[in-house]
C-alpha cells in the first residue's frame, strides 16, 4: 500500500471499519509524523455531552500504527506489530473537531533498525496527542508497539 491519507482511509474503511463509521480520518502521513481527525458526533458520544474515550483511542492508535506500517514498508523487510501495552490521559472534554498528531517517525525508524540488526524483538512506546480546534489538549495516549522480524519460511 502507497501511504497517502486517502489510502490509509480506504484502508480504515476495509481493515478497520468501526473506526471509519466513527469518522476517523487522516490527514497527513509522512515518515516523520501522522495526523488524524475526528469529530464529536452523535456516533463518537458518549452521555457526557462529550466524545466517547474508545473513538478517541482509535484515531490516537492509528496515527502511531500508520507511522509503524510505513517505517516497515520503507524497510522493505518482513515485521509484524502488534500493541503491548497503552495508557491514556484526558485533560478536557473532547468536543468539535480533536487532531491527534504522532510525529515520532525518526524513533520508529531506529526501532526497526535495532530489530533487523540484532533479530530481537524490540518495543517501543509511541504517544499521540490530542488537540481541540482551539489547540488545547483534551488526552495524550501512548501505545507500546512491538516489532519482531517475521521468520522466513523454508
Amino acid at each position: 500500500m502507497q501511504f497517502t491519507p486517502r489510502k490509509l482511509n480506504l484502508f480504515l474503511a476495509f481493515k478497520l471499519p468501526s473506526a471509519f463509521l466513527c469518522g476517523v480520518r487522516s490527514t497527513v502521513i509522512n515518515e516523520k509524523e501522522c495526523v488524524a481527525t475526528v469529530r464529536h458526533r452523535w456516533i463518537s458520544q458518549n452521555p457526557f455531552q462529550s466524545m466517547y474515550f474508545a473513538v478517541q483511542a482509535m484515531a490516537a492508535e492509528l496515527t502511531t500504527g500508520a507511522l509503524v506500517m510505513l517505517q516497515i514498508k520503507k524497510s522493505g523487510q518482513s515485521i509484524s506489530m502488534l500493541v503491548l501495552n497503552n495508557k491514556a490521559t484526558y485533560t478536557k472534554k473532547a468536543t468539535g473537531k480533536i487532531t491527534f498528531t504522532c510525529d515520532q517517525g525518526d524513533q520508529i525508524e531506529q526501532a526497526i533498525v535495532r530489530t533487523i540488526a540484532t533479530g530481537e524483538g524490540q518495543t517501543i512506546w509511541l504517544q499521540s496527542t490530542g488537540r481541540d480546534e482551539k489547540g488545547d489538549v483534551v488526552s495524550v495516549m501512548d501505545f507500546e508497539w512491538t516489532l519482531k522480524l517475521k521468520s522466513k519460511k523454508s
